[in-house]
């Protein structure tokens, strides 16, 4: 039986990847300026609101009930995409504060080893791609608009690491916007702008009357 995902955990989620996309700290990552941006605070408190956004994903993927396909997939580009995330995270930023506190900012160049190996960018990207597939069928599942864009800004989740800041900043936005109409239509049936002579709304209100 189909359920529905809670309007707070659907809303939780948009806003931690929004918060990521906000907080995280840009810059040419080279030189002092990078390594400014790699021991920030902001940093840290960024990347683990991208971590903790994917880990309500999965929760999400399990409150809507639309079957193992999805729960699975999900959970399995977010167990793959995790561990990039944490090097990202803290590797980096040990890496950032050493650059600062010896004055070396050759130490930068260890941050493209703990990215860019074979394996941990293959398992982030394969991650990124199962991820992007669950949220599509997800939203193909539950239907509605809210879940579209949601699951759109998911398949966008790529791509959008190659693109300035403030499309990645916007890319956190959308993910909320859909998390936001989504949790909308999980709390009343309706997407937002639906009209009352809408055919499901109307079909509902017949089997309500029964």
């Amino acid at each position: 039986m189909r359920s529905r995902p809670t309007p707070v955990l659907l809303v939780t989620t948009g806003l931690l990847f929004a918060l990521y996309s906000a907080l995280r700290p840009y810059s040419t990552e080279i030189g002092t300026g990078g390594a400014e941006a790699f021991a920030s605070p902001l940093w840290l408190a960024a990347h683990v609101a991208a971590m903790v956004g994917f880990t309500c994903l999965v929760f999400v993927a399990r409150q809507a009930r639309v079957g193992a396909l999805v729960d699975t997939t999900i959970l399995l580009g977010v167990a793959l995409v995790l561990p990039y995330y944490g090097a990202e995270t803290f590797a980096l930023h040990a890496v950032g504060q050493d650059a600062l506190d010896t004055g070396r900012a050759d130490l930068l160049e260890l941050a493209d080893p703990i990215r860019y190996g074979l394996l941990q960018v293959s398992m982030f990207g394969v991650g990124l791609i199962l991820i992007a597939a669950g949220a599509v069928v997800l939203a193909v599942r539950t239907g509605g608009v809210g879940a579209a864009v949601f699951a759109a800004g998911f398949v966008l989740f790529l791509p959008q690491f190659y693109a300035p800041p403030w499309i990645r900043v916007a890319h956190g936005l959308l993910v909320l916007i859909g998390a936001v109409l989504f949790a909308r239509r999980t709390a009343t049936g309706t997407d937002a702008g639906a009209s009352s002579g809408d055919p499901q709304s109307v079909e509902g209100h017949v089997s309500d009357a029964r």
